[in-house]
């Protein structure tokens, strides 16, 4: 039902009578439709593929097709599991149909491109960014591209938040119902705007996280208005929080960041990245996240970033609710960050707080889009209005907007993305790679994901992880 009501919205929303400016969507796996959308010489290739709750898995099935001229075909030469990934694997996104190809974060050497594609040619290393930008639209020209107006056909998704945010690969008809890159072969639409050249002298190892890890990150700190002098302290330490640590500490001049954690993370944060501080809250014997923080930083952090989510429940009543639907995002990190910050501080967002999506997965989409808001229980609003904390929505980040600065300070040197690099996986292991992401096991921080088109492992980088 939801691919059927993306494809007849689509057609209001991208006008595809407008051959200068189309984005099919909702082809989420070339063999839909009856192969419809497959490359016409019947080539094969590997994918991860969602299968239902708690079921990832690798299958073969059809390289896609260029549908569109301003489509470009990649043959992917790396990719990586995202923590947001996750949640799609445990179903709690609305919209995610079986057999929908994953992963929104990829790198590759273009193949082909439709008649219309200006910037790009064959032969060409690239990265993708996540979001898709349609290029034209109010937003896509101020470069907030993740606020794109024609890439994301889903009523449900401006019934949820009032507006529609732009496509996302492999993340479901929520946001478009694009294929996604964990495979040999991706299609790319609008190539001239969501591919981002990559020199020879950066390998795919470091270049590939131009895709979302890294302006995520940045835009985490950039958005919430970390400056020189600053104190920060940033909740949760995957490679978004990671990653944020090093751009406030390093890039922005923040004279104290502290980062928040639950396990070895801590420690390998504070080796990678020197002059970081951690609390790890399971060694607090009794005190709180904010109680600690204060003690650091008497008065409270001039800003805080939660880098969380909203899956999981810390204590026992948000695990209780969040169980039986009656919460769909916990708010006890926000709240946190709230207690934490000094008077009239900054609070960001950057984690994932989807709403009510799990709980719309259980209902008729009739009911999904009619009747239903996102439900966040005992957030603490009143602090916000009293001591004057400026709460920041920093949304998705509109990667467009920083990837060609990311990609000087790679060239440069000011950041090596492998310092968040652990594992190395043959794309045959990546749903197995999920598995780990999701336990956080055997200190995987970020993944490189390998396919047949690879380049030989560049060096100083992780050797390959047999599963």
């Amino acid at each position: 039902m939801a691919a059927n009501l993306g494809a007849k919205a689509a057609e209001k929303v991208i006008g595809h009578g407008d051959q200068n400016r189309a984005a099919r969507t909702d082809i989420a796996n070339p063999d839909r439709e009856g192969g419809k959308y497959a490359d016409p010489s019947g080539e094969k290739m590997k994918a991860l593929v969602w299968m239902g709750k708690n079921d990832v898995r690798v299958v073969e099935t059809s390289k896609p097709a260029l549908i569109e001229p301003h489509d470009a075909i990649i043959k992917v030469t790396g990719s990586t599991i995202c923590g947001s990934d996750v949640h799609i694997m445990h179903g709690v996104i609305v919209q995610t149909e079986k057999g929908d190809i994953l992963g929104h974060e990829f790198c590759g050497v273009v193949e082909s491109v439709g008649p219309a594609v200006k910037n790009i040619r064959p032969g060409e290393r690239v990265v993708n960014s996540f979001c898709i930008s349609c290029g034209e639209c109010q937003y896509c020209k101020q470069k907030l591209t993740t606020a794109c107006e024609k890439t994301n056909a889903s009523r449900l998704h401006e019934k949820m938040y009032g507006g529609r945010m732009s496509g996302i690969f492999g993340y479901s008809h929520f946001t478009g119902g694009y294929a996604g890159g964990q495979a040999e072969y991706v299609r790319v639409p609008l190539a001239d705007n969501n591919l981002l050249k990559i020199p020879d002298s950066v390998p795919d190892e470091k270049g590939l996280y131009l895709s979302d890890v890294l302006p995520t990150s940045y835009h985490a700190v950039t958005y919430t208005g970390v400056k020189e002098g600053d104190t920060v302290a940033i909740w949760g330490l995957g490679p978004i929080g990671f990653m944020a640590c090093f751009w406030a500490l390093k890039v922005k001049g923040a004279r104290r960041v502290i980062g928040i954690d639950n396990n070895w993370r801590t420690k390998y944060t504070m080796d990678k990245i020197p002059g970081v501080e951690t609390i790890n809250y399971t060694e607090l014997q009794g005190k709180t996240v904010p109680d600690r923080v204060h003690e650091m930083v008497p008065g409270g952090v001039d800003i805080a970033i939660d880098a969380t989510g909203g899956e999981y429940g810390k204590g026992w009543t948000h695990k209780v609710e969040l169980a039986l639907n009656l919460e769909q995002d916990t708010s006890e990190m926000i709240n946190e960050c709230i207690y934490s910050v000094k008077k009239f501080g900054k609070v960001g967002v950057i984690g994932d707080y989807v709403g009510c999506e799990h709980f719309l997965s259980l209902l008729p989409l009739a009911v999904q889009v009619t009747d239903l808001n996102p439900v966040t229980n005992h957030f603490n609003i009143g602090a916000v209005m009293e001591l004057g904390i400026t709460l920041v929505g920093c949304g998705q980040a509109p990667v467009q907007r920083y990837w060609e600065e990311l990609r000087d300070f790679i060239v440069n040197g000011t950041v090596d993305p492998t310092i968040m690099l652990t594992h190395r996986f043959k794309i045959d292991d990546v749903a197995k790679g999920y598995y780990m992401q999701e336990k956080r096991q055997d200190g995987l921080v970020k993944c490189f994901v390998e396919t047949r088109f690879s380049a030989p492992r560049a060096p100083g980088t992780p050797e390959l992880t047999t599963l």
